[in-house]
């Protein structure tokens, strides 16, 4: 079976090559220095990876609210999608995904607007999105009503739409909602969009998601974190991604074994979330790209 390769954690790949982190996260590092930016683009088409996934997870309204920044939405979407574009154009191949993180906090639905207000957001970032990117992927959806609002938003664009859902790490077959996984299919059959994946949680609990949603029509995908777990002070806009601690035991031959499961079970996408490199991409190119 011919395997997709994603490419890894953008914005855990620019703190460590920037040092720092701030509450705006990749976004700052985007502001500050967008060549480091391209660069891991770049790095990740270097090591194998068939798709760019734009620095926009968050480049939402809402953190930028919070940063009194609102007015540089539209052009640090479309900056993300430029630098993108670039890295695929200098490597000659490629797809760019346009990325689409939650509204609210990471791993925190109850925090998310309601589906569709959610849907409106997302409709207007997908538009800034459109001229450049070649499908739109919604990230880290961790209930059935994010999914829902997020799925609204970028059907409107007439773009493929990708989402990806996070899954509760002690216990794979729950969505970080504590809503089992199989709740997410009948939206995924109601909405049809082009693959369904499970990403930003560890690699033990996508292995458990992965047999429940294969089979179920779209692409099926993975992609995996590398933290030890997500500390509960992670829990709101502003929060640093310093409190979080990366594992040790997850060098790119231990995830590509992940990895190898999610396929078994019937994956056609494999990449990396936060904490997975170039390193890694190339080990999962050097065994699963066709």
């Amino acid at each position: 079976m011919s395997v997709t390769i994603l490419d890894g954690g953008m914005g855990q790949e620019l703190i460590a090559r920037v040092g720092e982190a701030t509450g705006l996260w990749s976004a700052q590092v985007m502001m500050d220095r967008p060549d480091l930016v391209r660069a891991v683009h770049d790095d990740f088409f270097a090591a194998g990876a068939a798709i760019a996934t734009t620095n926009g997870y968050n480049v939402l309204p809402d953190r930028l609210d919070n940063h009194g920044i609102p007015e540089k939405l539209q052009d640090l979407t479309e900056l993300s999608c430029q630098l993108a574009c670039d890295a695929r154009d200098a490597h000659g191949a490629g797809l760019v995904a346009g990325g689409l993180g939650p509204l609210g906090f990471s791993y925190q639905p109850d925090k998310a607007p309601p589906s569709d207000v959610a849907a409106e957001i997302y409709a207007q970032l997908c538009g800034y999105q459109l001229p450049y990117v070649d499908m739109h992927l919604l990230e880290t959806m961790s209930s059935v009503d994010q999914a829902r609002g997020g799925l609204m938003g970028a059907s409107t664009t007439g773009k493929p739409v990708w989402v990806a859902v996070s899954v509760d790490d002690n216990d794979g077959t729950k969505l970080r909602s504590g809503e089992p996984v199989s709740d997410i299919l009948p939206l995924i059959a109601e909405f049809q969009p082009e693959a369904l994946l499970v990403n930003c949680s560890k690699p033990e609990a996508v292995t458990k998601a992965i047999p429940i949603i294969a089979g179920c029509g779209p692409l099926i995908g993975a992609y995996a974190n590398g933290f030890t777990s997500i500390a509960d002070s992670f829990d709101h806009i502003g929060a640093t991604v310093d409190v979080l601690t990366a594992r040790t035991d997850l060098g790119p031959d231990a995830y590509a074994d992940h990895a190898q499961n999610w396929v078994d079970a019937g994956a056609q996408i494999v990449g990396g979330c936060c904490e997975v490199g170039p390193a890694h991409i190339a080990e999962l190119a050097r065994r699963f790209a066709a």
